[in-house]
């Protein structure tokens, strides 16, 4: 998932989305804990979009905050 694409997502788009990825991969964890997953990298890639999406919630919540002060 790009940047672009993330801050195009509503906050309300983000915390769902954010959501979805960690049961994605909490899936993929144990997947590859049975038997090993085809593509490894895909855990790592998850996590980093899982960063993301963190990353650009705390940018707004701060805005936010920063706003009604």
């Amino acid at each position: 998932m790009k940047n672009s694409e993330i801050t195009g997502l509503a906050t309300e788009e983000l915390v769902a989305k954010i959501g979805e990825e960690r049961a994605n991969l909490t899936k993929l964890k144990f997947a590859h804990a049975v038997s090993a997953i085809e593509n490894p990298s895909r855990i790592t890639k998850v996590r980093k979009d899982i960063a993301r999406l963190n990353t650009e919630l705390t940018k707004r919540k701060a805005a936010q905050a920063s706003e009604q002060n």
